[in-house]
């Protein structure tokens, strides 16, 4: 017969909870979507776990694995702490968990009951993505704790690291979607592509982080006040989700990476890594780092490869089931 502590441990792990986001690539509207342009995204195979064990003491104990298995972030936060933290410390991981904790923060103020009680949890997170692939392991982790809290992702998104919501969006939805930011709320539309061509479509990791907070921060410096850009991105985007041919879609990516470019003053990546490449490159997300999308066949994906850069995803390899 089990023994008491025995009885009460099989009983919260009975109680555990796994939530689950996708992660997510911007194909049109990059940075004018913080603006409300519409823009297409589409989420990806790839995304975050979070599983939460009740424990029967009041605190935290929180471990974050990569897609290696090893723990990259290993703390222990008492629940009657949440509320007066205050950050402290320069180093990486302490800055990681500053930012752990202000989200488990925004979260109790949205939910006043959430995190309340004398028990606390075992938290576990779990990436299938590499850290430095761009997919979301911010705006994942922000959607599953929002789920576990049982408040609105997008208000704990705004409340905390900002942004257009697209990846939240992303997050939430199994289907390529377009999403555009409202005054007070946001637009998601669920779509079926009838794009023939994807096996002429992959992605390349460029090595580099781009940190996405940063992008905005100089978007929103350098930006100028022009709601013909919106306008046209708006366009382009609808014919991006119309479009039935490869030759369009290469002319629809030149034409919106030239708008960007205007827009942010930054040359393309094609422009400025690529000029050599025969198929076409558009930038996904924030300009400068995480992935691009190229066109063409296995030829063209050696270009990339003989000039170092390995990791190479297909269409169907990175992206979620096209199907409503």
């Amino acid at each position: 017969m089990d023994e008491p502590c025995d009885q009460i441990n099989k009983y919260y792990r009975h109680m555990k909870q796994t939530f689950y986001s996708n992660g997510k690539l911007l194909i049109t509207g990059e940075y004018l979507v913080l603006d409300g342009a519409q823009a297409l995204a589409l989420p990806t195979r790839f995304g975050q776990s979070l599983e939460v064990t009740p424990i029967n003491e009041p605190k935290i104990n929180w471990k974050s694995y990569d897609i290696k298995g090893k723990v990259w972030l290993d703390t222990t936060i008492n629940l009657n702490e949440i509320t007066s933290f205050q950050k402290k410390g320069t180093h990486k991981s302490a800055i990681e968990i500053a930012k752990l904790i202000s989200i488990l923060k925004e979260a109790q103020k949205l939910n006043p009951n959430f995190l309340r009680n004398n028990s606390g949890f075992a938290v576990n997170t779990y990436l299938d993505f590499p850290r430095n692939w761009g997919l979301g392991s911010s705006s994942t982790l922000i959607n599953n704790i929002a789920s576990w809290a049982n408040v609105d992702a997008f208000t704990l998104l705004k409340k905390t690291f900002g942004g257009s919501g697209y990846d939240i969006a992303a997050a939430q939805n199994n289907h390529p979607i377009i999403y555009q930011k409202t005054k007070n709320n946001q637009e998601v539309k669920a779509l079926h592509l009838n794009w023939n061509f994807t096996h002429q479509l992959f992605f390349v990791h460029l090595n580099k982080k781009q940190n996405s907070s940063e992008a905005i921060k100089q978007y929103q410096l350098q930006k100028k006040k022009d709601n013909v850009f919106q306008s046209k991105i708006n366009d382009l985007t609808s014919q991006f989700t119309n479009c039935k041919t490869l030759e369009k879609f290469e002319y629809l990516i030149v034409e919106h990476e030239a708008l960007i470019s205007k827009a942010i003053k930054q040359k393309p990546i094609k422009e400025r890594l690529f000029s050599d490449f025969k198929g076409s490159i558009k930038s996904l997300g924030a300009w400068g780092g995480d992935f691009i999308l190229a066109t063409g066949n296995r030829e063209n994906q050696d270009y990339f490869r003989n000039k170092g850069y390995q990791t190479i995803l297909t269409f169907q390899e990175m992206i979620l089931s096209n199907q409503n």
